[in-house]
């Protein structure tokens, strides 16, 4: 194995080119037309444009990666982790082109990739599981039928997904329809596919997995735990190494059911499974992650074992880099620096990075995928960059992590450094005995503090850039400026003084936009009666969908938007009237 083609973009894509040169390997980078400037494709040994802007155009489009891979010589590929790192079809075309996939075999990723297939891997042998469909459901009536069997609420989530796209909790029955509809789509747009399966959804448990290495001949080792419990909308913001609070029991659960189902599905290279930790102390398993985890840096800092190296060895032929489960040293943070707002639901926010400095000193690590002037576009995922903080213990690296996130600015648009600040005061998160956080406490316990503290006070970002020509010493130049500052410039710039015109009365009968993005559909039609919060348009950015809700109760007069349209933040969508 010489040359390596990445085949993503962004955080996962920098590490990857940097563990290449740590194995003396050279590197290839693709890129859509937004990333033509990105930091990935300069730091790697070569770079190739995927002409397109969509993920489906680009990241997700098999042939021009393959093109590309025999364009540069290239005679391997690493996936990193989303797009087509857990598509089977793209590692079997991987092979059949003759090149080395970075990751496990077709097979496995077919077998653990599709969560019905893993579950029957699981009861096989024995580990914990809670009640779910006997493979996918093709239609909301399944699920309704699911329900009334086992209770609400149920899970319904993309059978070849991960990391929360195509994942919808169902509390009542009424909502079954839409939400099977709407984990489809994301899991089409997330991932190509879009088959799910459903099964109970236990209340206010923790997310906790392990991470194991393989060599694809029956050796397997767990080279530590992780709790992601800090998740919204089933997406993980903050993770820890090792898991805290675990009984030798549940460790010891945990580490046995791992190794049995990896190797059951003969599995090579990194992986993590993961599993649910209810309330009451019992242990379910979730599902099998056939790639490289986001966080997977928390247990590279707590285990001394490099896992993108470790990767590349196994893939090239190697042996695993230890024989038996690594002694966790220290603990470990990672904190996701995301572009969303807090103070809006977490939406995501894209928009122009005018800022980024980060912080420095013993225990810190940041792993970026953006630099000060970068533009993080709609269409992709929200990860900005990862801070990593490892202390000698859990208190210590609490203490660090505070004085890291205060060092850490960002500027020209919203990102999540706000919450990371707060929850890491919080006793329900710091406690000396127990984790009082869950999969759902953000949306829960802490929604409150959410909505008073002035930390999470609405951002607009910055919407893009505009020329103008000045002159500067009798030389006609162009500059280039954020749209909003020459917005202000343009109302209170000069040298004398000037008085504002009045503003126009705003139109209260104005639906906006709570967000950038693309519509996906309407909810409603023209003329429906609707109430105040009532759920009206469905918006798609950054991979994941959201809805904007009614400002007040009314007829709908007017939609002045249409599925494919691409809507900014406050932008008037609709009109209800009275």
């Amino acid at each position: 194995m010489q040359k390596v083609l990445i085949a993503n973009r962004g955080e996962i894509a920098v590490r990857i080119i940097r563990g290449c040169s740590d194995a003396g390997l050279d590197s290839v980078a693709v890129y859509a037309d937004v990333d033509a400037d990105a930091l990935h494709v300069g730091l790697a040994t070569e770079a190739y444009a995927l002409d397109g802007n969509s993920p489906a155009d680009t990241y997700l489009n098999v042939p021009k990666l393959l093109a590309i891979a025999r364009r540069a010589g290239a005679d391997a590929v690493h996936p990193g982790y989303g797009f087509l790192s857990e598509n089977a079809d793209f590692a079997q075309a991987v092979h059949d082109a003759g090149l080395i996939w970075i990751g496990p075999s077709p097979e496995s990723i077919r077998v653990l990739g599709n969560k019905v297939s893993a579950r029957e891997i699981a009861v096989r042998v024995g580990a914990p599981l809670v009640a779910g469909s006997n493979g996918t459901v093709e239609t909301a009536a399944e699920v309704r039928s699911f329900a009334a069997e086992h209770g609400l609420p149920v899970a319904i989530k993309a059978a070849f997904g991960g990391g929360g796209r195509g994942m919808k909790v169902v509390w009542e029955l009424d909502a079954i329809e839409e939400s099977f509809d709407s984990a489809v789509r994301e899991s089409i747009a997330a991932f190509g596919r879009g088959e799910c399966y459903v099964e109970r959804f236990l209340n206010k448990p923790r997310h906790v997995e392990a991470q194991i290495l393989a060599d694809g001949h029956g050796a397997v080792i767990v080279v530590g735990t992780r709790d992601c419990s800090l998740q919204r909308r089933n997406q993980k913001l903050v993770e820890e190494a090792p898991a805290p609070f675990l009984t030798d029991e549940q460790r010891e659960l945990i580490y046995t059911s791992a190794k049995a189902i990896c190797r059951e599905a003969g599995y090579a290279g990194a992986g993590t499974v993961e599993y649910l930790l209810a309330d009451d102390g019992s242990i379910s398993f979730l599902e099998v992650n056939t790639r490289l985890q986001v966080e997977h840096p928390i247990t590279e800092e707590t285990s001394g074992v490099d896992l993108v190296l470790a990767q590349l060895a196994i893939a090239a032929g190697g042996p695993l880099p230890v024989s038996e489960d690594p002694v966790s040293r220290g603990h470990s943070f990672e904190f996701r620096i995301n572009a969303e707002d807090p103070g809006r639901g977490f939406l995501p926010s894209p928009g122009i990075v005018t800022t980024f400095t980060v912080p420095t000193g013993p225990g810190i690590r940041v792993d970026a995928g953006i630099r000060s002037g970068d533009e993080v576009a709609p269409q992709f995922d929200s990860l900005l960059a990862k801070l990593i903080v490892t202390g000698a213990d859990r208190p210590q690296a609490l203490r660090r992590a505070r004085r890291a996130l205060a060092e850490f600015e960002i500027g020209g648009l919203p990102t999540v450094l706000s919450f990371h600040r707060a929850i890491v005061d919080l006793p329900a998160f710091t406690g000396p005995d127990r984790l009082g956080v869950h999969t759902g406490w953000i949306e829960t316990e802490f929604a409150e503090q959410l909505a008073a503290d002035p930390a999470f006070t609405p951002v607009v970002p910055l919407q893009g850039r505009r020329t103008i020509t000045i002159e500067l010493d009798g030389r006609r130049m162009a500059l280039g400026l954020p749209e909003n500052l020459l917005a202000g410039l343009a109302q209170g710039g000069g040298s004398a003084p000037v008085t504002p015109a009045p503003a126009d009365e705003p139109d209260p009968t104005a639906l906006r936009s709570t967000m950038g993005g693309t519509v996906v559909k309407w909810l409603v039609e023209i003329g429906a009666t609707v109430a105040e919060g009532e759920a009206l348009l469905v918006l798609e950015a950054m991979k994941m969908e959201s809805t904007v809700v009614a400002h007040r109760s009314g007829t709908v007069g007017g939609l002045l938007v249409t599925p494919g349209d691409t809507v900014t933040v406050h932008s008037v969508v609709a009109n209800i009237e009275d």
